[in-house]
């Protein structure tokens, strides 16, 4: 990597820094530069000024300014004043990943009814090197929940997944691990957990303190094992250790030189990996007893296909439910019934696949809009950036593995161009190559997808709104339907004498509203009761607001002037999901003064449209794979 391009944390390898000094010499450096934005955006989760991207990535901030305005004309960030922000459509670098992959598509409905069946959440993982990264999480609504999110890194050895994978390493993979474990002792390196807690050194004024302790531990017998617990110090709970974690008790460790005393120093969290990964490939199902924070405890199996690991499930829980061993004898044998049920599930659909025709990819007319791009932005556009994360997008379903000259074919690049961007993807652990075959690799996750992951509904509107309320000088709002009512979930008010002043959370009936009509026609049976008479204009026959709100339906837009307050005029269009269903709504709000009702029709409306299309075009990439939040 050019030297002025520091480094991005978070790979959870020690041999970073080794293959970026030799980057090979057709490697795109626009790419790279870019990609390592996109990294700081993702570690800073989401968001950051300018200026800090600058100093972290150590480019300079006209580089940084072309990077920014490139991604943004992609769409894949927004700038916000001095600020860059993540926006949705980066997710589709993931899915890309995620189509290619499969999996959620076949298991994500398992693990969803395990996670509503045994009320915890459930996560699916795949292996990414020496760490895991998430597919898909199923978690339960509590106080106290799980915060990881879809492409969290984490450490193999700190998870109950991780020992799963490392049954499948050989020597490169365990020598990548000793290696990353010495190079990062705190584990800086992957964001989603807290750091590895410091050894803690002590001397012979303590040994009688560590000696008692040792006298309690408890020695049990499990599958035949030995199994002892050591007390944990630095984070003051019980550990569930091996025998490897028994032979190093203090008391038993050489001595290590100290200033006056002899010092000794406690075992830290994953000294024991080589073990635990022993005793899962013995046992076939793995724990975590709070390895990654007091109190959080799972239980893995891992999913096979064609006889490998394609994922590992896990139970996940807090000890004020289950222990790591109840955790274990409660639910593992439903939790075999649930791997079987996947496994089932990949054979059938592998079988399937191998009779259906490959799908090719239709050209992302990449040429014509690059090209419109470059006299928009002049050499503020970066054309090789954009054509570089392309690449990425022409693997998906049906396109899990694909040669130079299907992705030339299916991005409308020239291959020499292709093969460029092929490379470089591949020198930054982005693709994998074998006899001339590219996939991509759990890594295209760390692009974005973590906190986008999260994104909800309101969010995804928010700078939508912004930006029609300004064009329009109006009133714009997102409202979901609950029950006969609507509710306030996103707002941007103008700054005139008289406007329409309404906060987030409100709630007010839906039948005199245009919000709530446009999704009132979407339901098959709507609730019309109660139909109060709120102004001298307001339709309060049940019959005629049925034929109102055919004419919605049919129309797709929904017009209201003063049946909810005199005065009043509003305009709403529905949003609508990628199954077609409408989940939300979208309206201009305005003082009857403002606009005839045919001057909202003629010049509110079609910008109205224009916006839900955009709003819509971001929930349909985030919520390809995930279930986006409507409030």
């Amino acid at each position: 990597m050019p030297s002025n391009v520091a480094p991005a944390p978070g790979t959870g390898t020690s041999s970073a820094a080794g293959a970026e000094a030799a980057v090979p010499a057709e490697a795109v450096t626009p790419l790279i530069r870019g990609i390592a934005v996109l990294r700081r955006l993702t570690d800073a989760d989401g968001v950051s000024s300018l200026s800090g991207l600058e100093r972290s990535t150590g480019l300079a901030r006209s580089t940084v300014d072309r990077i920014t305005a490139t991604l943004a004309r992609r769409g894949y960030v927004r700038l916000d004043g001095r600020d860059a922000v993540l926006a949705p459509r980066l997710m589709e670098l993931g899915n890309a990943y995620l189509a290619a992959l499969r999996l959620p598509r076949l298991l994500d409905a398992h693990a969803d009814a395990l996670a509503d069946e045994l009320d915890e959440s459930v996560s699916l993982a795949v292996g990414d090197q020496d760490g895991i990264r998430f597919i898909h999480q199923a978690t339960r609504r509590r106080a106290m929940s799980l915060s990881f999110r879809i492409g969290d890194l984490l450490p193999a050895e700190r998870t109950a997944p991780g020992p799963l994978f490392a049954t499948e390493w050989g020597d490169r993979e365990w020598a990548r691990w000793r290696e990353r474990r010495a190079a990062d002792p705190e584990d800086r390196g992957f964001p989603a957990v807290p750091a590895r807690s410091r050894p803690i050194e002590y001397g012979e004024d303590d040994r009688n303190d560590e000696k008692d302790r040792s006298g309690a531990n408890r020695t049990n017998v499990k599958n035949g094992k030995d199994l002892a617990v050591a007390k944990d110090l630095t984070v003051g709970k019980d550990l569930p250790v091996g025998k490897s974690l028994a032979a190093h008790r203090l008391a038993d460790r050489p001595e290590e030189p100290g200033a006056g005393r002899s010092a000794r120093r406690l075992p830290t969290l994953g000294d024991d990996f080589e073990q635990r990964t022993a005793e899962a490939r013995e046992a076939g199902w793995a724990l975590d007893d709070q390895l990654i924070e007091p109190g959080l405890v799972a239980l893995s199996m891992p999913v096979r296909e064609a006889g490998r690991i394609a994922c590992v499930v896990s139970v996940v829980s807090h000890t004020s439910r289950h222990t790591a061993d109840d955790l274990r004898d409660t639910l593992l044998p439903r939790l075999r019934e649930a791997v079987a049920a996947m496994e089932r599930e990949l054979r059938e659909a592998r079988h399937a696949e191998s009779a259906r025709p490959r799908t090719t990819a239709t050209p992302s007319g990449l040429a014509v809009w690059t090209g419109a791009s470059k006299q928009e932005l002049g050499r503020e556009f970066i054309e090789s950036l954009a054509r570089g994360l392309t690449v990425i997008t022409a693997f998906g379903e049906g396109r899990a593995e694909l040669n130079l000259t299907e992705v030339a074919q299916a991005t409308g690049l020239a291959r020499a161009t292709a093969r460029r961007a092929l490379i470089t993807l591949e020198h930054l652990g982005y693709v994998t190559a074998h006899d001339r075959v590219f996939r991509l690799t759990p890594r295209v996750l760390g692009l974005g997808f973590p906190p986008l992951s999260r994104t909800s509904l309101a969010e995804i509107a928010a700078p939508h709104l912004t930006e029609l309320s300004q064009r329009l000088h109006d009133s714009v709002s997102l409202a979901v339907l609950t029950g006969d009512e609507i509710q306030y979930t996103g707002r941007v008010s103008t700054s005139r004498v008289m406007s329409v002043h309404i906060t987030i959370g409100t709630r007010l009936p839906a039948y005199p509203t245009a919000l709530g009509r446009v999704m009132l026609a979407d339901l098959p049976e709507p609730p019309l009761t109660e139909l109060l008479p709120l102004t001298p204009r307001t339709i309060t026959d049940p019959a005629r607001l049925r034929a109102v709100l055919d004419r919605v339906r049919e129309e797709g837009y929904a017009l209201v002037d003063g049946e909810l307050e005199v005065g009043l005029r509003s305009v709403a269009v529905p949003v609508r999901e990628r199954g077609g269903r409408v989940v939300a709504a979208v309206n201009v709000a305005m003082h009857s003064s403002r606009r005839t009702p045919e001057e909202c029709v003629a010049e509110v409306l079609p910008e109205l449209r224009a916006t839900v299309g955009r709003i819509e075009e971001d929930l349909w990439v985030a919520g390809r794979f995930r279930r986006v939040a409507r409030t």
